[in-house]
């Protein structure tokens, strides 16, 4: 069974598949040791740690690069946040991106650089394109920007999702990630409409992995926020304690 295959196999909704998002070899390894099935990268981390802002920023062969050392790192399946494919024409893309060894790939819907969310339809006939290149290689995650967007209301938001839902599954798409959703009846919803597994973030951790599993998702990522936590500590509290000459290993 190849680990693309695997990889598909885990997205049952109601059981989800938890990603824990590393953002080098050495984060993958033990997020593989801990005992998940599968690593995600988070785009944001990935570019935070070769030193350039998330949104297609990062030179795009630095990111394949990072995502080879993290799949050559680990034995079970890598799927990487790879924005909205870095302006590479899809058959490029697929082959560019096959050459890492990770097996799936987020795209999400709007623009990097602007912020703008892409016609549905261009941004379907992409996922197609990308799906035809691959056919069953590569797992397809479509990110759906709605709701990170905040694009219109709630009931907006959440009927552009679901329109957005319906064509990119028809276009080849695995999974929909729609980013931004953090309230359980739309999730909910959005899973009931949605003819195909839905990845949610964990966020700030307001809902628990148990409580998406019972709204039906399929798959629970967290983006950078395990890097921006670790960071974050050793930039408040290891380099402050060590700037006053305390030890900053004790406990």
């Amino acid at each position: 069974m190849s680990s693309a295959t695997v990889l598909r196999a885990l997205h049952v909704p109601g059981t989800p598949l938890v990603v824990p998002n590393a953002w080098d070899a050495a984060s993958a390894r033990l997020i593989e040791a801990a005992g998940f099935a599968a690593v995600a990268t988070s785009s944001n981390a990935t570019a935070a740690v070769l030193g350039y802002d998330d949104g297609e920023a990062a030179p795009v062969q630095d990111v394949l690069a990072a995502a080879a050392r993290i799949a050559r790192a680990v034995s079970v399946p890598v799927t990487v946040d790879f924005e909205r494919g870095y302006r590479l024409d899809p058959a490029e893309l697929v082959e560019q991106f096959a050459a890492t060894g990770a097996v799936g790939l987020n795209l999400e819907d709007s623009d990097p650089a602007t912020g703008a969310m892409i016609d549905p339809g261009e941004q379907a006939d992409f996922l197609a394109a990308v799906r035809a290149a691959a056919g069953d290689t590569l797992v397809i995650n479509a990110r759906i920007d709605a709701f990170l967007r905040q694009a219109g209301s709630a009931e907006d938001q959440l009927s552009t999702a679901i329109d957005r839902a319906a064509r990119y599954f028809a276009a080849g798409a695995d999974c929909v990630y729609p980013i931004g959703v953090g309230d359980l009846d739309l999730i909910g919803r959005l899973v009931k409409e949605a003819p195909g597994p839905v990845n949610v973030a964990y966020g700030q951790g307001a809902n628990t992995v148990a409580a998406y599993a019972a709204r039906g998702v399929a798959r629970v990522s967290f983006g950078p926020m395990f890097q921006r936590h670790l960071y974050g500590t050793f930039a408040r509290s290891v380099l402050p304690t060590l700037q006053a000459d305390r030890n900053p290993f004790a406990g």
